[in-house]
């Protein structure tokens, strides 16, 4: 299982398709996380719909078939929803993001999040530019 934070932005939706490309060529399901904050009230299925024309014109375009790809909504910061769909239920064997980084420092060009997981996670990591 491939886990992919998404919420919509650019740099994550790079992820998806990396990961979605990625999945086709080693037959794998793929599970988009979005982490909800502590200030959303969110329901999972708020947040599938209004992804759900993104997501689905990704998949379109490099063909992936969209019954091997799932959600995953948690509650917490993005670092840590991450970090824990390496671990039961999901037991993903790899982490994809996009790379949300904004300046010249080190932690900048790979944006906080990237940076943290690149740093915690137990599971292989996939770090995709957003193109710019």
């Amino acid at each position: 299982m491939i886990a992919v934070g998404f919420d919509g932005s650019a740099p994550s939706e790079a992820a998806v398709k990396w990961a979605l490309t990625f999945a086709i060529q080693i037959d794998a399901d793929v599970v988009l996380v979005h982490a909800v904050g502590i200030l959303e009230h969110l329901a999972h299925e708020v947040i599938t719909e209004q992804f759900s024309g993104a997501v689905h014109a990704l998949a379109s375009a490099v063909g992936f078939d969209e019954s091997r790809l799932h959600w995953h909504v948690d509650n917490g910061d993005s670092c840590s929803v991450l970090l824990r769909a390496a671990h039961a239920p999901l037991s993903a064997t790899l982490l994809v993001v996009g790379s949300r980084g904004q300046g010249a420092h080190a932690g900048h060009l790979l944006g906080s999040t990237s940076l943290q997981l690149a740093e915690r996670s137990t599971v292989p990591l996939v770090i995709v530019p957003d193109g710019r």
